[in-house]
């Protein structure tokens, strides 16, 4: 296991861990070297999510992947939900914990979605403090990811890679780049992906996602339960000529397919990556 400039591990290629495939990652991992929790699904005080996942922590090195955070809500930040989520970190030591740059919910609400910010100088003072809290909770770094939106704020001053970029300056916090709603929001909102990339720090990366999506008749869904696009695929190529050796994660929510195939989506992203990486050196 190398470490990055920032501090953290290179982890390698991995998956997301979900319980359809339990059975099959510990029988044969393949060439699986990390897995990504998804938090909330743990946060519990024992039983048998708990007994899997200190399985799956003896055989792989594991990270927190959050989604109710909800970091750019107006709502108090939510001590129980810290709370929890500093117990299970201390429980498992993950490489890191990351969640979302949205906001779930309001008046305590939760709309179990993910939703956009106005990018604005005032939402970016207050994610940014935000941010900073949890950290000082959790006594670490956080990674925001990128989120997929379909919809875009009048109101907003900056485009949203200068605002995640910001964001990250601020709280000294690190990005989760998912180059699958990079490709889906930049197709639905028709802005460049490519300057997407190029407007995020080298040296805030510290995570890819690759994903699938659904092509609806006016919009791409973020769907998370498909193979990754061929255009996902190009777009990846360019993520790793700008940003280097970050760890690769293939992530599928749902239509499941065995696990033979999500090997061999990480397989293709390694030999995607691989070469220019070699190249590069």
């Amino acid at each position: 296991m190398s470490t990055s400039t920032i501090g953290l591990p290179y982890l390698g290629y991995g998956l997301g861990l979900r319980t359809e495939h339990y059975q099959d990652l510990l029988a044969d991992p393949g060439q699986v070297e990390w897995l990504e929790i998804v938090s909330e699904n743990y946060l519990v005080n024992g039983g048998l999510p708990l007994i899997w996942l200190q399985r799956f922590r003896e055989r792989f090195p594991l990270v927190m992947h959050g989604v109710s955070l909800s970091i750019g809500s107006t709502d108090p930040l939510d001590e129980d939900y810290l709370s929890r989520l500093a117990r299970l970190a201390r429980r498992i030591e993950p490489a890191w914990v990351s969640d979302h740059l949205c906001w779930t919910g309001v008046q305590g609400v939760n709309l179990h979605d993910l939703m956009p910010l106005p990018y604005t100088e005032e939402a970016l003072e207050h994610v940014a403090g935000r941010v900073r809290q949890v950290q000082d909770r959790l006594k670490r770094r956080i990674l925001l990811e990128n989120v997929s939106s379909y919809v875009s704020f009048a109101d907003s001053q900056l485009s949203e890679w200068e605002f995640l970029a910001a964001v990250a300056e601020r709280a000294d916090c690190l990005i989760l780049l998912d180059i699958n709603n990079v490709h889906v929001s930049a197709m639905n909102h028709g802005f460049s992906a490519l300057d997407y990339l190029r407007g995020i720090p080298v040296s805030r990366v510290q995570q890819f996602h690759l994903a699938g999506y659904e092509q609806g008749e006016h919009l791409i869904i973020d769907t998370h339960d498909a193979p990754v696009s061929h255009a996902v695929w190009d777009l990846y190529i360019e993520a790793v000529r700008r940003f280097g050796r970050v760890s690769t994660m293939i992530e599928r929510d749902d239509n499941f397919p065995p696990l033979a195939e999500l090997r061999a989506e990480l397989e293709h992203a390694r030999t995607l990556a691989e070469p220019l990486l070699r190249n590069a050196a």
